[in-house]
């Protein structure tokens, strides 16, 4: 039996959209806000994901111990996530169990924000920055993003800082919450074997009295990046980390799908050429090539793992590599074999509930509109070398931001 899309909205403005699969054996729902770091003050960085921990410690009715035993009786585990540009809440259960997963998924979703609660996960947020700093693979991307965004607020780091998380007050908390949080910047999802007309009455019911609202995000723009290098020296890591960042196609481009799978092509971590030119002869323990889709924008990036004493050579690889990837693009072959691996990944993914409800809700949050697995299926066979080239030359690769960082002293711009 194949999926089927239902979608209406909410008499307060909340959309509610569902992928039904009868022959699926489980079901997965989630709230898809439309709010991350990119939406932030600078008094408030990290504000998105400190909140994003403190949904999870209850509301009026309920708090983190009896949420927690409640999604325990019915052997569901929630779980979330934060990003430059959305904050997910989410939970999979058995088919008989949606309408108790949706209840409580809805109750958290208007935290209590308790003072003591704000306290006591503030300190656990700081604890987390601290070791996310001693990641040096995690930290020079996030040197990178604001590298190349500059001023655009998609530079913005995800946990902030620890300024401005001691700073972070439990009010301004609140204010943010009942700026961002409203049903005109929020979309529920579920898909999985369920019955749709249940599960809209049961979010009318839940959430039909939320507040109304659509905040606007500002600033959604194309960039081009900054250009600039930029070598941080740490002698806590015996690595050298590159990033290389340019450009690419938004999230809604209908160029989006060749950029998937020229970065496939020239970056996959097996079978590409930045694995047979750097990786398989031991230049590099790691090198690869991404594309990353946002609102107004999107990006590449390199990323680059080696010995200190090989990083200059390894930067000079990656822009021959990219330079060559300009002028002359990919071949038939190297095309057809990204999209046979793009495609199964996509496929095999795609047989769970909770790959197709992260697919459907973002979809909806970026594009608003619903993309089966047969159209993206579809829009990844139609890529052919003419929309390559054509991809190639609307963003092309030539003002390339570098952020390194490592124990290498000496590394230096690509003339």
């Amino acid at each position: 039996m194949t999926a089927a899309f239902h979608q209406l909205e909410a008499d307060n403005g909340l959309q509610i959209i569902g992928e039904t699969n009868q022959a699926a054996h489980s079901v997965a729902v989630g709230f898809f806000v439309r709010t991350g770091s990119r939406d932030e003050t600078v008094p408030e960085a990290g504000v998105s994901h400190f909140l994003e921990h403190m949904v999870f410690k209850g509301s009026k009715k309920r708090k983190a111990e009896q949420l927690n035993q409640e999604l325990d009786l019915i052997g569901s585990s929630p779980n979330a996530y934060t990003s430059e540009e959305t904050t997910v809440f989410y939970a999979s259960c058995l088919p008989r169990h949606m309408g108790r997963a949706l209840e409580v998924l809805s109750d958290i979703m208007r935290p209590a924000l308790r003072a003591e609660d704000f306290t006591l996960e503030k300190k656990v947020i700081l604890e987390e920055i601290g070791m996310y700093e001693d990641q040096p693979g995690d930290m020079v991307f996030d040197h990178a993003r604001k590298l190349f965004f500059g001023e655009h607020p998609l530079g913005n780091s995800v946990l902030g800082s620890t300024d401005s998380i001691t700073a972070l007050t439990r009010d301004q908390m609140a204010d943010y919450f009942q700026r961002r949080y409203q049903t005109g910047n929020m979309v529920l999802a579920c898909a999985g074997n369920f019955d749709f007309g249940e599960f809209a009455k049961l979010a009318q019911k839940f959430c039909g009295k939320w507040p109304t609202g659509s905040p606007r995000r500002a600033d959604i723009r194309q960039t081009t990046g900054s250009g600039d290098f930029n070598l941080l020296v740490d002698g806590r890591t015996t690595l050298q980390h590159l990033i290389v960042m340019n450009a690419g196609p938004p999230a809604a481009s209908p160029l989006r799908h060749a950029a998937d799978l020229v970065a496939m092509a020239i970056g996959d971590d097996s079978g590409s050429r930045m694995y047979w030119e750097m990786v398989d002869p031991g230049h590099a323990d790691s090198a690869t090539l991404s594309y990353r889709e946002h609102e107004g924008t999107g990006i590449y990036y390199a990323a680059v793992e080696c010995e200190p004493g090989k990083a200059q050579k390894n930067l000079e690889r990656v822009h021959k590599i990219i330079a060559k990837l300009q002028s002359d693009g990919i071949t038939q072959e190297e095309l057809d074999v990204a999209r046979t691996k793009l495609l199964s990944r996509m496929v095999r993914g795609s047989e769970s509930p909770m790959s197709r409800l992260m697919s459907l809700g973002n979809h909806w949050i970026y594009q608003r509109k619903h993309i089966s697995l047969e159209d993206e299926i579809r829009s990844y066979k139609k890529v052919n070398m003419h929309q390559v080239r054509q991809l190639l030359d609307r963003y092309p690769f030539k003002r390339m931001t570098v952020q390194a960082l490592g124990p290498g002293k000496k590394l230096k711009a690509v003339e």
